[in-house]
This record gives C-alpha cells, structure tokens and sequence, in this order.
C-alpha cells in the first residue's frame, strides 16, 4: 500500500479500534464508497471486524469487503443475491478495480470485453469510467477509439488472495532456484575462462621466449659471419700483396 491509500484509509482503521458488533456494517460500507480508498488488507485484517464477521448480519458485509480486496465486479454478479447492493460511487470503483486486475494478464483490453466484464452498455459511459481511473491514478494507458481499445501503461496493485499469495510464493521459490543454478553455471564459466586466460598467458610467455631466442641465435649467427667474411678479406689482401697499411700506401704514391 502507498502513503496516500494509506493515509485515506487510517480514519477508517482507528474507527476499526472502537466499533463493535454490527456496527462494523457501517464502517464497511462507509470504506467501500470513501473517495480514494482502493486497498482493504488492514482493514479486513482489523481485531473487531474479523470478530464480527462471524456475525449472521455483518457476514455479507465482509464478504463484499473481501470482493473489493481482490475480487472482481463479475464476482459480485455471480454472487449478488447473497451480498448488499451498492451505491454509484462504490459500483464504480469495483468496476476500477475490476479493470486493473484483468491488466494483469493482458494489457491491451478490447471495449468488448471490458462492456461486457463490467456490464457497461455504452462505449461513453465505458471512456468516462477509464478517464474517471486515470484521474484517481487507479490506471494509466491511451484510449484508442479507432480499434476500440484501452493500452493499459500502468495500473495500481490490488490485495493479493490466499491463492495468489501461494501462487506468487511458489514463484519466488521457482525464481530463487533458477537464479542458484544460473549463478552456480556463471561461476564455472568465469573459472573456465580465468583458466583459458592463465594458459593463454602462459602460451604467449613461451611464444615470446621462444621469438627473443631465435632473435639472439640470428644475432649470434649474423655477427659470426661479419667475423668470417673480414678475416677472408684479410687474408685474401695479403695473398695478392696488398696491404692497409698507411706507410705501403704513401710508398706506392710515392713511386708514381
């Protein structure tokens, strides 16, 4: 529950303090039309009106306070001969709430559908319940009246059941385990590629090693040969009576 449907429901809960016995019929009914107020979990939850229910008159209060909980407006059909009537204002907001739940499984919502979930015979009176929905921030979307149709962006949370409160438990047990194993496969990947990356590191120190040795063995070699190819010089210069030094060569200006 937000601040706001809280703080518009809190007059009602302090009334739930003090009244007692079928006097809760009036606090009900009084929640039930009040402007504003579209969750009921605190109140139907209240000491004194969980006692009363079991009340023969303040029975079908309850459960119509259990319908607005999370029920629908097609359930007080189904069930309107056993449950109170209802005024503008509260047929309106189960009408409301009745939207927001079939929001949750679809969020494009044909005017057909809705005309005839909701019992509403004319498309303006149908538009005039959404935009009335819009202004309460019980949902939010776009009316297309071309393809007959409400796209619902937003809607507002509703009370969950005992059933969907199980349903939404097994979900998050069903999530939780599923999130284990992903989590538990991720681990061993990232460990497998950690050990790619060592033997990968490894493999480009050889590698290198290896370039850095040839490179040395090509120096050596290369410095080997220049050692070679000067010494044959060398010797060859001498056969023929040659000689680099500077003395013989001036001597041989000389005589020219």
């Amino acid at each position: 529950m937000n601040d706001v449907n809280f703080q518009k429901l809190q007059p009602f809960l302090l009334l739930s303090k003090s009244v007692k016995g079928v006097a809760n019929i009036k606090l009900i009914m009084d929640a039930l039309g009040a402007p504003g107020v579209f969750v009921f979990t605190e109140l139907y939850e209240s000491p004194n009106l969980v006692e009363a229910s079991t009340l023969s008159e303040v029975t079908p209060y309850y459960t119509l306070l259990r319908i607005f909980l999370y029920g629908t407006y097609k359930d007080y059909q189904e069930n309107s001969s056993n449950l109170p009537p209802l005024n503008a204002n509260q047929t309106k907001k189960l009408k409301l709430l009745s939207i927001a739940t079939l929001s949750e499984s679809q969020q494009t919502l044909s005017y057909d559908l809705l005309q005839s979930y909701l019992d509403i015979p004319t498309v303006r009176e149908l538009e005039d319940l959404i935009i009335d929905g819009f202004y309460q921030g019980v949902l939010n979307g776009k009316l297309d009246q071309r393809q007959r149709q409400l796209q619902v962006m937003y809607s507002m949370g509703r009370d969950l059941s005992p059933q969907q409160l199980d349903e939404t438990m097994n979900t998050l047990a069903a999530w939780s385990t599923s999130t284990t194993r992903l989590l538990g496969a991720l681990d061993a990947k990232i460990a497998n590629m950690q050990e790619s990356i060592q033997m990968n590191e490894q493999a480009r120190d050889d590698y290198m090693a290896k370039v850095e040795q040839l490179r040395r063995e090509i120096r050596s070699n290369t410095a080997v040969k220049k050692m070679d190819i000067s010494t044959l010089d060398d010797s060859m210069m001498k056969k023929k009576g040659y000689t680099n030094h500077p003395e013989y060569n001036n001597e041989r200006v000389k005589k020219r």
